[in-house]
């Protein structure tokens, strides 16, 4: 390379290398970044070179380039200039797209594809890449890192020449000034003030720092910009010396970033070549030398004055402030430090002018800002979006949402310095003074997502573990109060928790923060005060419960399977059991707290399921089709077993009234510990909303009455057709029985209270399946329309399709992902039922008091999301629509009759039964109530967990609040064999499992019961 002696060679040395450059040319761009070459790149980019060679395309380049961003889907190929973008490139997919792109067609396996199955072409068009405004990283998947050629040919240095042919130093200060640049590294401070005060600062010579050590766990923006376009640093901090009257600067880059040191000191290199650094810089009087600093990866030294230590050859401490390095900095000089994101926008600035970069931004931060978006997200990667952009947009558009459909819990901004932001937080700007006061920090850029399945208290033990380890010792409240605060969080993780130790570690954190020396010990307690802001009663549940909600403190859980299911089934042992070809011991254990095993094998949302720990593998144990084969398997043997012999040995009588589920298995529960037990049920059959409200197609309503046979055969006494309050007072029953358990459910429909409800053609969704049920005489209609977006809307629709009903439309205010589950829907589809999601019903037309139609409004999702991260939905004012249909079907949610308890029971304001949570005792003495009846309409393990919790609570009053427990505690069942390499799961919707599946997928179990 020759010398570019002055700034008009430097321009004529860009003109030639764009006169050559053959614009027909095409170029295979290859991601040669640290991620894309941890997936295998280095072996595609041979392969490409092989190939290139073999066909003798001699207009078809290769160029390597640094990270473009997507590293979810590397390694990354982008075909230019047309912008082709390829993903999850193998060696196998090189002939292809060698092949393709001599042909001008696209390789589409290749393509991004997305949720709704359509393919983008296009780099710009991904979602990930559109809502992006690209200024440091807009090259770096366009250029070599090791070509300087590259570099300048893109307008590379010629914001370093415009600065030395016509801005003095305080013009270049002032530019930056007006663009509102703040220091990129976490603090935020301004840039064209901390040059200024440099430049003025007495005593020579000064000194410019570019601080590329990147510390903080899951931040990984300045080494991407150091590989992918290490020149465009080095420009910037030309300018900055310039500026503020350096002749000598130091890149301080961790020795964990070997790619990021090779390339900073190749570009160095070249750029001395070139005459770019040095002497007489472009022939002008200005000089400037550089040099690379290896730091040993201390995150204390990421701080300004324990980073100038390392660089004199010291300790890497922190220094009282002032004087700020700006004054007295590296050897006592004045020294200017700046991270490499903040040097990587000089560049645009200087050549777009500061004015046209203020207009990005809010207006206390402007400009873009890189974040480094990893954890619990779909799309993990580098991304650079504009100030002022919301929480949402980037982690539910640019990131995609949460992987495997589960829900956004948290983001952790700012590393160990930062805090954790929520759902209430997702409409936030992302801007400097915002985050503060969310309680979190811009930081240098690291985006943790986080979801249901992550533990806030464990995530602050891990950061505070981290700045502890971290910690330079010198001060007391940091090198001390960070070992007290991590030793308490361990506790609390441990299941040692004290109710104290909320109230310590927010006095502890208070203190640490206003008297440590620096900004690691004043910001070390952030993550904690922001977890326990937010996430209180996680803390709570930890010390008091002794529970974690995410199954990730092992001391806290036994299996995350057996601990989600509402009913405490040891799923992890009937699950081992069954491995071992042990079915009768299987079933036995599953019926001690549950007493509709078939039922539940059918028709349980198995939440046991979605908590499965194989799930991190392939997919999770198919629980509930293991628990269904167990139970049918009896079935099948024509129930030849005995049935269970009543043994009264308690002089108590107890009262339930309802025959549901939770009834039923209150009932069960107390009559196998020797109670004398009589169940209430107003309808003529017993099961509730099992017999009732749930249509045949979705279990046999044998299966119903053999499992309630079993109940009964206990000893219980079922009086059908006895409606409370109508046919037996209340207050007889309460005095004939030693205690009474409520469990009427959720029997009362709710109404619309709309236009045209009333009146022949409209019917509850509850109504429907009961007469469906009970063989009652029911009018269909030709065109029905169904409303609601629950299990009772989805029955009521498929029902009556199936009785005959030519069109049946679903009306539901929710979008299609929110009806029910994927698969329901999909079913109805495939059934005819048309599904009009996020639309609202205004009113029921009418005509000579019969139905003709239902007007309609549609809806769009919003920007705003609820509790559970989910968007909120607004009617569109001018959407209305007809359909015309002649019965309407309302199923939007049920509510509780409790007139005949004569307002002798405390009640909630929505009618619902008030009760303890523990012990489901209520406000009257030797009384209790469960299931929908206290929690409004819920599922049937839900109701069988109130069953069995009010069992216990009976029990427990009874006996002056002892346990007298009968089910023997079982000796964990270890399994034979682990099978890790089977990567499919069969679907319990395919049908039943035979002997030899159900034992091969018990194998699949991970044991993760078995602590270490």
């Amino acid at each position: 390379m020759n010398k570019l002696r002055s700034i008009d060679e430097l321009k004529e040395y860009r003109d030639s290398l764009n006169k050559v450059k053959d614009p027909k040319k095409v170029t295979i761009s290859v991601c040669g970044g640290t991620g894309c070459l941890a997936l295998g790149a280095e072996s595609v980019i041979n392969a490409f070179l092989e190939k290139i060679k073999e066909h003798k395309l001699e207009n078809v380049g290769l160029v390597v380039t640094g990270c473009p961003g997507f590293c979810e889907r590397g390694p990354v190929v982008v075909i230019l200039p047309k912008q082709i973008f390829y993903q999850k490139v193998t060696i196998e997919d090189v002939e292809d797209i060698i092949s393709s792109t001599i042909k001008d067609e696209v390789v589409e396996r290749l393509l991004y594809c997305e949720a709704d199955g359509k393919k983008i072409i296009y780099e710009n068009e991904v979602p990930f890449y559109a809502k992006q405004k690209r200024i440091v990283l807009a090259n770096n998947g366009r250029i070599s890192p090791t070509k300087i050629s590259d570099y300048i040919e893109l307008d590379g240095y010629s914001a370093l020449a415009k600065a030395l042919k016509g801005m003095s130093p305080t013009d270049v200060i002032e530019e930056v000034k007006a663009s509102g640049l703040r220091g990129r590294g976490g603090a935020g401070f301004p840039t064209g003030l901390k040059w200024e005060f440099c430049r003025k600062a007495k005593g020579e010579p000064k000194y410019l720092i570019c601080n590329a050590d990147e510390g903080d766990p899951g931040a990984f923006m300045d080494r991407a910009v150091l590989e992918g376009n290490p020149h465009l640093v080095i420009e910037g901090m030309l300018i900055a010396a310039y500026a503020i009257g350096s002749e000598q600067g130091y890149v301080y880059v961790r020795a964990e970033y070997p790619l990021a040191i090779k390339n900073i000191k190749s570009a160095t290199a070249q750029a001395e070549e070139m005459g770019l650094l040095g002497k007489n810089i472009l022939g002008t009087n200005f000089s400037f030398s550089l040099k690379i600093k290896e730091g040993a990866g201390a995150f204390v030294c990421g701080e300004e004055t324990a980073l100038i230590a390392s660089i004199e050859g010291k300790r890497g401490m922190p220094h009282p402030r002032p004087p700020f390095p700006a004054q007295s900095g590296l050897w006592e000089k004045p020294t200017n430090i700046n991270n490499v994101e903040t040097f990587a926008n000089i560049q645009y600035i200087i050549l777009e002018s500061g004015k046209e970069y203020a207009k990005l931004g809010t207006e206390t931060s402007k400009g873009t800002k890189v974040f480094a978006l990893s954890g619990k997200i779909n799309n993990t990667g580098l991304i650079e979006v504009p100030m002022g952009t919301t929480l949402k947009e980037v982690i539910f558009e640019i990131g995609g949402g949460i992987p495997k459909g589960k829900k956004f819990k948290a983001v952790q901004l700012g590393g160990p310095s930062g805090g954790c932001l929520t759902t209430q937080h997702l409409d936030l700007p992302i801007d400097y003074e915002t985050l503060v006061g969310a309680g979190a920090m811009m930081g240098s850029g690291g985006m943790v997502v986080m979801d249901e399945d992550n533990c806030m208290i464990e995530i602050a033990r891990f950061f505070m573990e981290f700045t502890q380890n971290e910690s330079c010792g010198k001060c007391t409240p940091c090198r001390i109060g960070t070992k007290r605060m991590l030793e308490i969080l361990t506790r609390i993780t441990e299941g040692d928790g004290k109710e104290e130790d909320i109230d310590t570690l927010i006095k502890m954190a208070k203190t640490i923060k206003d008297t440590s020396l620096c900004g690691l010990g004043q910001t070390a307690p952030n993550p904690i005060l922001s977890t326990i802001t937010n996430f209180r009663k996680e803390y709570e549940d930890h010390i008091k419960q002794k529970r974690c909600s995410a199954y990730v403190c092992e001391k806290l859980y036994t299996a995350p399977c057996s601990d989600t299911c509402p009913a405490q089934t040891e799923v992890y042992s009937y699950v081992a059991l069954i491995a071992e070809e042990r079915f009768d011991e299987a079933l036995e254990l599953i019926k001690e707290k549950n007493p509709f095993p078939s039922i539940c094998g059918r028709i349980c949302y198995h939440p046991c399921e979605a908590k499965c720990k194989r799930a991190e593998i392939d997919k999770p144990l198919a629980l509930r089709a293991l628990k269904r084969f167990v139970s049918d398997r009896e079935l099948e043997l024509e129930r030849i077993k005995p049935k269970p012999v009543s043994r009264f040995a308690r002089p108590e009588k107890i009262a339930v009234i309802g025959a549901g589920s939770a009834g039923l298995t209150c009932a069960y529960y107390l009559a196998k510990r020797g109670y004398s037990v009589t169940v209430f049920e107003a309808l003529e059959t017993p099961g509730g909303m099992l017999a009732v409200g749930i249509p045949g197609y979705r279990f046999n309503k044998r299966i119903l009455r053999a499992e309630i046979e079993d109940i009964v055969a206990l000893g219980i006494e079922i009086r059908t057709k006895t409606e409370v309050g109508k046919d037996i007072r209340f207050d007889e029953i309460k005095e004939e029985y030693n205690a009474v358990f409520i469990a009427i459910g959720a029997g009362l429909n709710k109404k619309m209270r709309i236009e045209g409800e009333d009146g022949k053609g409209v019917i509850s969704g509850l109504t429907f399946l009961q007469n469906v049920n009970l063989g009652l005489p029911i009018e269909i209609g030709e065109r029905i329309a169904v409303i609601g977006g629950g299990f009772c809307a989805m029955d009521s629709a498929r029902q009556a399709r199936k009785l005959g009903a030519s069109e049946v439309s679903l009306i539901c205010m929710r979008s299609k992902k929110r009806i029910v589950n994927p698969e329901e829907v999909i079913t109805a589809e495939n059934e005819g039922i048309k599904i009009e999601s996020l639309t609202f019903l205004k009113r029921i037309l009418r005509e000579n008091g019969k139905v003709k139609g239902i007007e309609c409004l549609k809806m769009r999702l919003t920007d705003f999301f609820d509790k559970d991260g989910k968007r909120v939905a607004e009617q569109i004012i001018g959407s209305e629509f007809i359909i015309d249909v002649d019965m309407v079907i309302i199923a939007i949610g049920r509510r509780v009759s409790s007139d005949f308890l004569e307002g002798k029971i405390e009640l909630y304001p929505e009618g619902t039964i008030r009760a303890n949570n523990e012990t489901l005792g209520t406000s009257l003495t030797g009384v209790f109530a469960g299931g929908d009846a206290v929690t409004g309409a819920a599922t049937v393990i839900e109701a069988i967990a109130a069953g069995n919790r009010a069992g216990k609570g009976i029990d427990r009053y009874l006996n002056n609040g002892i346990d007298s427990e009968v089910i023997k505690r079982r000796k964990r069942q270890a399994m034979p064999t682990l099978i890790t390499t089977e990567k499919k799961m069969r679907s319990e919707k395919e049908g039943e499992f035979t002997a030899n599946m159900a034992i091969k997928e018990a194998k699949r179990c991970l044991r993760c019961y078995e602590k270490e």
